[in-house]
Order: C-alpha cells, then sequence, then structure tokens
C-alpha cells in the first residue's frame, strides 16, 4: 500500500468509495475461498503460485497504464526485504494458519495488522507507542484472547498453532508496512505491487512444489475456480481497485474502509462454507474492530 497526500475536506469521491468496496470485498471472499481449496491443494503452492500468475498479469496492467517495471538502482535489497516480509510471511503464514482455524478467525486475526504498524514504527521509525497505541494493542489481545477460548482449552490448543501462523503473517505486513515507509520505494505503485508480488511469492511457489507435490488432477472444477479467482481477483483487480481508491480518497478513509474486509470474510465463511457464527467469533470481531480503530486514530 502506498501513502497519499491527505486530501483535507474535499467531499468523497464516489469512484473512489465503489473501487474500495469491492477491493474490500474481493479480499474479504478470498478466506473462505482460500479455505476450500485446502480441501484440494496444499497452501504453499496454491498460494505460490497464484501469487506468481497473478504478479505476471499485475506487471502486464502497469505496462498497459504507462508505468515503468525498472527498479531504480540500489533498490532491490530494500524491495527484496519488504517483499519477503509483506507478501512471503503473509501469503505462507496465513495459507498454513488455515489447515487449522476456520476461515472466520483467520479473517478476525487478519485485521491487526494496523495494531502491529503502530507497535513496529517505535524502533524502526521512532514513533513512540503512545497510550492510546498500547490501549489498541491490549484491546487487540483481548480479542485474540476472545478468539482463543471460545471453544474450551482442548479447541483452543488445537487451533493455537494456526493462531501463531495467522499472528506471524500480520506481524510480517506490519513490519514490511513500515520498512516501506522508511525506505521510500520510489516506484509507480502498480510496478511496486508486481514486483512485490513476484518477490514474495515465487520462493513459496517453488517451496510448495519441491515439498508439497501438488497435483493438478486433484483439482476439481471448483478448485480450478478458486485457483482463478486468488489469481485474478485477489492478486489482480483488488489491487488495481486499492490503487485507484488510493488515488481517490484520503489514506485514513481508505484505511478504515478495508476493515470492511473481516466483516465480509466472517459471513461469506458462514454462508459458503457453513462455518459456525458462535459468540466468541463476534466478541473477538467487534474488540478486534476497536483495536484497529484506536490504532487509526493515533
Amino acid at each position: 500500500m502506498t501513502a497519499v497526500p491527505a486530501a483535507g475536506r474535499a467531499p468523497l469521491s464516489p469512484l473512489g468509495l465503489a473501487f474500495l468496496v469491492v477491493a474490500s470485498t474481493g479480499w474479504g471472499l478470498n478466506f473462505p475461498i482460500m479455505k476450500f481449496l485446502l480441501s484440494e491443494w496444499p497452501p504453499l503452492s496454491s498460494r505460490g503460485l497464484c501469487g506468481v500468475v497473478g504478479a505476471l498479469a499485475l506487471g502486464l496492467v502497469a505496462v498497459a497504464r504507462g508505468q515503468t517495471l525498472r527498479v531504480p538502482p540500489g533498490m532491490w535489497w530494500r524491495l527484496a526485504l519488504v517483499s519477503t516480509l509483506a507478501i512471503g510471511g503473509w501469503v505462507a503464514s496465513m495459507g498454513l494458519a488455515l489447515i487449522w482455524l476456520r476461515a472466520s478467525e483467520a479473517a478476525v486475526l487478519g485485521i491487526t495488522i494496523p495494531v502491529w504498524v503502530a507497535l513496529v514504527a517505535w524502533p524502526v521509525l521512532g514513533e513512540r507507542v503512545s497510550l492510546p497505541r498500547a490501549l489498541s494493542l491490549a484491546v487487540a489481545l483481548a480479542g485474540i484472547a476472545a478468539l482463543i477460548g471460545g471453544g474450551g482449552l482442548d479447541a483452543s490448543l488445537g487451533k493455537l498453532p494456526g493462531i501463531l501462523f495467522a499472528l506471524a503473517g500480520a506481524v510480517c505486513v506490519g513490519l514490511g508496512t513500515v520498512l516501506t515507509k522508511s525506505f521510500k520505494l520510489a516506484m509507480p505503485p502498480l510496478s511496486l505491487a508486481a514486483w512485490q508480488l513476484a518477490i514474495g511469492c515465487v520462493p513459496i511457489a517453488i517451496i510448495g512444489v519441491l515439498i508439497e507435490q501438488p497435483q493438478l488432477v486433484a483439482l476439481s472444477r471448483f478448485g480450478w475456480a478458486s485457483m482463478i479467482y486468488m489469481t485474478l481477483i485477489q492478486f489482480c483487480l483488488c489491487y488495481v481497485c486499492w490503487f485507484a481508491a488510493l488515488e481517490r480518497l484520503p489514506a485514513a478513509t481508505a484505511s478504515i474502509g478495508t476493515l470492511l474486509v473481516p466483516v465480509v470474510g466472517v459471513l461469506a465463511a458462514a454462508a459458503m462454507l457453513r462455518e459456525p457464527l458462535s459468540t466468541s467469533d463476534v466478541a473477538a470481531l467487534v474488540v478486534t474492530f476497536a483495536a484497529v480503530a484506536v490504532a487509526l486514530r493515533t
């Protein structure tokens, strides 16, 4: 995600809001789709290969829009570090997390990213952890506790690896986001996204193919549809709409708008996968929302 100038008190662009809704809805629907795909294909192979193809498609979109794919001299190592964390860490960790977690649980844990951004910004950017930011972290931990304790001790221990993977992915994105701000990667947004996807997903795809040895014949027509969705919608359309929204909306508005992602994820998981919508899920969603709201306001 790229920082944009604040738009002041100018009226919000209806087209920008429409782009934001499309991106957030597409990312939210991806959680139950990823969960379904795990029943046919392993996580690293599916996520990695979709990301590689998505990177190629996004690169073509960038070139079609007149954006150069050239990486400025001296920026490769910074681009590689940020991409490995923000994309590679997220893609691998969240894919593995879904082995133990329901799609709705992964969606809730995924929106803790702004909290980790606020926390990581302290040592990296020198932004002190204010009282509101510390409060947001405490509230986020309360939301995670509600998610862990919802099914009793046995259930909590059973999904603990998934929770740790999901949190690791969120922390990686938080660290990658802060480093992106610190490094000031001077590239067109779509070109930057294409390179980040490629650098982050190629190693995961290679590791997945070598270790998991996926078989194309294992994919049903719904599995292929899921792969196509992850490639064209999650990695391509959603990113194009996200950057289009950033061009038309204040960054704060766009960030808050992404809170639609877990709502869509939780509701879509209930509708598409028949996942139960428990009281602990709702409590975790509400509490985590509160934490993110505090983090965004500070």
